[in-house]
């Protein structure tokens, strides 16, 4: 039988587990076994410069705190190794770099994941996956609303040179005759 200092120290990591997931915008759950060190320590320092919180956790403990939240669903994949990220404001991250991380080692596998409290299946992480970043979608849009403005600029600076050479052309004419 557990002390009871051990059972409040569990209580307490399934609480920040309750609070991570329901301050979190998208999450995904892995499989993670057969990595390396050195992989792992990569994969966790590019999530961590994107923003993302990955941990390491048990599947007890993580059944526990997806009970306290709306995710019902996600703890059927809670088996073997399990690792969870999650972000609180980038929809994308987690599911782009751990996708990507997947695809270059084969025993690291995304099981599941969630997106504002909907759980989701690997087809729609992958499809996340392959979203561009949000630096990228805000260039796209930003362009989008810059090329109206340039082609009306362009269209203005083609009529002021052209009636500068209308005007040059009548004064030549009378010369003529």
């Amino acid at each position: 039988m557990p002390s009871v200092q051990v059972l409040e120290q569990k209580k307490q990591v399934v609480a920040d587990l309750v609070e991570r997931l329901n301050g979190s915008c998208a999450g995904v759950i892995v499989d993670y076994k057969g990595i390396n060190v050195e992989d792992d320590t990569k994969l966790r320092k590019e999530l961590r410069e994107a923003g993302v919180s990955y941990t390491v956790v048990k599947n007890t403990l993580l059944k526990r705190a997806i009970a306290e939240t709306e995710l019902n669903g996600l703890d059927a994949v809670l088996e073997g190794t399990t690792a969870l990220a999650t972000s609180a404001d980038d929809y994308v991250a987690a599911a782009r770099i751990l996708c990507k991380f997947a695809d270059t080692h084969k025993n690291f596998e995304v099981k599941n994941g969630f997106i504002d409290k909907e759980v989701i299946d690997v087809a729609k992480i992958t499809g996340l996956a392959k979203l561009p970043s949000r630096e990228i979608l805000l260039a796209n849009v930003l362009g989008a609303f810059q090329a109206p403005i340039s082609a009306f600029a362009r269209a203005i600076q083609a009529i002021v040179d052209k009636d500068g050479e209308g005007e040059a052309a009548p004064a030549e004419a009378p010369a003529e005759a």
